[in-house]
């Protein structure tokens, strides 16, 4: 059978870009369909304007550390329409760059949405078919407000924080996780007043319970108002912004209201009943270690799979479908050891397993110091960081790395490099320390805290 494509790919994401520019250049013909903007949520919503903004909301505190260091500084108002128009411009040289890419692999791109009609074939929204011999799913996925007897709707979600006209005076931000968090510290970084509401008991369920609790406190010591085991009972619009009632029996009006409780697959009328794909309980698409589907000629890769949410990850799926399907190489999906950072303030880098997690896996040794930086004790400042070993008791493997610091994220990506290898608690201490900094108590950390059976 003569198909129009060799590969078609739904999304235009990190993932679906990258297994799509690597099968063509290996020769292979390829289509690509994406109904919004090129680069998926990482490039246009996601950690590429994120992380800017993370560097903006830095500087508040830098010019305030700068002035103790003996610096004539003033700090005015952040400009808002100013750095957002400097970030759209960023996003369209990037989407441009993206779009480029493609091109000059030789990848067809279709700037519509795309369904699947069969195992074979996807229907284009100006009403085109295209065949194509396999097809690979990189639809990515969404944040989404939760069902309550209130219109949630007059809130916020994280795709919109980067579309505002103006910066809010205040916000409430409703959630806890990683996502709720980065943007609670921008945002305070920015000058706003930020409330938060988390109906757990403690901020970065899943993370190392140690490395959370530090975190925690540093937000609040930075004047972020964290309220745990609370969620909003109610919420009007108000001639204030958004009136709220919370479970707690508070009462408070917020220019703003984000809702940061979570994401799900996009995977709603993509036409997946059309074809043997299973969707699992949270709307995402079920895969083997190869990124196959049910159906053999559908594959999927990246959040919309909902394994590992992570912009590289997407990446590394993305490659290993080329090795398996393009090159007669199957190549299972590496899913361990994955390092990641959060990018609160200060920051928290991790790999592999969490003190909790160890612990239900047999005895461990915890090797952990918290203590000022020099920058920041210097001049006063509360500032405390962490850094942390999790090590196997009866091997001295390192099975986890938990860094809560400035540049956390940069820290984390090389230690990372020594956790994937196995390295031991040994060899870590056979590395010479780099001095003064803050990671060299990474490898002069020499008796355990604790000892946990």
């Amino acid at each position: 059978m003569e198909f129009d494509f060799d590969l078609f790919v739904i999304g235009g994401g990190s993932g679906g870009v990258r297994a799509a520019r690597v099968a063509a250049g290996g020769g292979a013909k390829v289509g690509l369909a994406e109904e919004s903007r090129m680069g998926g949520t990482c490039v246009i919503r996601g950690c590429v304007p994120k992380k800017l903004m993370v560097f903006a909301s830095g500087y508040r505190d830098a010019m305030g550390e700068a002035g103790d260091y003996g610096w004539e500084v003033s700090t005015g108002d952040f400009d808002w329409t100013k750095f957002a128009t400097r970030l759209n411009g960023e996003l369209d040289r990037l989407e441009g760059v993206y779009q480029n890419l493609l091109k000059n692999s030789g990848v067809e791109a279709f700037a519509m949405r795309a369904t699947i009609v069969d195992a074979h074939t996807v229907a284009l929204a100006d009403g085109s078919r295209k065949s194509a011999k396999h097809i690979l799913i990189a639809t990515g996925g969404r944040p989404v407000r939760p069902s309550e007897n209130f219109d949630t709707g007059l809130a916020m979600v994280s795709d919109d924080i980067f579309q505002m006209d103006k910066l809010p005076k205040s916000v409430l931000i409703v959630g806890g996780g990683y996502i709720a968090c980065e943007f609670a510290c921008i945002l305070h970084g920015l000058g706003v007043r930020v409330t938060m509401f988390y109906r757990g008991a403690q901020i970065l369920r899943g993370f190392d319970d140690e490395a959370r609790g530090l975190i925690a406190d540093m937000m609040a010591h930075r004047g972020i108002e964290i309220h745990t085991g609370t969620n909003i009972l109610d919420m009007k619009k108000s001639d204030d912004g958004l009136w709220v009632k919370g479970t707690n029996g508070t009462e408070h009006a917020f220019e703003q209201v984000l809702y940061a409780t979570g994401r799900a697959p996009n995977t709603d009328g993509l036409g997946l009943e059309n074809v043997d794909v299973e969707v699992g309980r949270s709307g995402e698409i079920v895969v083997d270690e190869y990124s196959q589907t049910g159906q053999p000629s559908i594959y999927a890769i990246g959040d919309v799979t909902n394994r590992v949410n992570l912009t590289p990850v997407a990446i590394r799926e993305g490659m290993a479908f080329v090795e398996t399907v393009f090159n007669g190489n199957p190549t299972p999906v590496d899913h361990d050891l994955i390092p990641s950072a959060v990018f609160t303030q200060p920051e928290m880098g991790t790999v592999g397993l969490s003190e909790e997690e160890a612990v239900e896996k047999g005895p461990v040794d915890i090797y952990s110091t918290s203590f000022k930086p020099m920058q920041q004790s210097f001049i006063g400042r509360e500032d405390r960081v962490l850094m942390k070993l999790v090590v196997c008791k009866n091997t001295s493997v390192v099975l986890g790395c938990h860094i809560v610091a400035p540049a956390a994220g940069e820290m984390i990506q090389l230690a990372g490099i020594a956790v994937k290898m196995g390295a031991t608690k040994a060899q870590f201490d056979q590395v010479c320390a780099v001095h003064p900094t803050m990671s060299e108590e990474l490898v002069t950390m020499k008796i355990p805290v604790r000892s946990i059976a």
